[in-house]
């Protein structure tokens, strides 16, 4: 996958790259229960194509965080902070865009929003990103790395924090497991 996303990053983002060790939360979150935490959105340049421009366009303000724990890891340790804020296309723009050409989206099909990454190296989204295209690891308790090792465990958690209460995602993790030889 890590070559995959190299190759397809400039100019378009990966995208068979995403196919990789898929999670999806434990808990569906409807739009309308995120209607408290619309942000506006990030500027958009270029302008975005007419089917994509949309007056009441915007984000959601949720908050990520991703942490890996190694195979000699005693504890999971974050590498990044991130919020779905900072996504350059909305799931609005995400959605028509994906159906444009006729792809028939239907209930329950899966989308994924690809990397989020904010403006500073704490929220940076991807081991491509944090690492610098693998030229500065991330030091790790269990060894410095510029990509992910097999046995590495992945979580990823976001939740929307209101004024007493917090809207959560659940936890997604999955462990990267060797490939098969044969």
């Amino acid at each position: 996958a890590r070559d995959v996303q190299k190759w397809e990053y400039v100019p378009l983002g990966p995208f068979c790259g995403k196919n990789f060790a898929t999670t999806i939360s434990p808990w569906i979150i409807t739009t309308d229960a995120l209607d408290a935490f619309k942000v506006e959105n990030e500027k958009q340049d270029p302008k975005p194509l007419p089917y994509l421009q949309d007056p009441k366009l915007c984000a959601y303000d949720i908050k990520l965080q991703v942490s890996i724990k190694g195979k000699e890891g005693k504890n999971a340790e974050v590498v990044s902070n991130s919020n779905a804020k900072y996504l350059y296309w909305s799931f609005t723009q995400q959605l028509a865009h994906h159906s444009s050409t006729g792809c028939n989206m239907r209930p329950g099909d899966l989308l994924g929003s690809g990397t989020i990454s904010g403006p500073k190296p704490s929220e940076y989204g991807s081991m491509l990103e944090l690492s610098w295209g693998g030229k500065t690891p991330l030091k790790l308790a269990d060894g410095d790395r510029s990509f992910l090792r097999d046995d590495d465990v992945v979580a990823i958690t976001g939740y929307c924090q209101g004024k007493g209460y917090r809207v959560g995602f659940g936890e997604c993790s999955g462990k990267v497991v060797k490939a098969n030889s044969s």
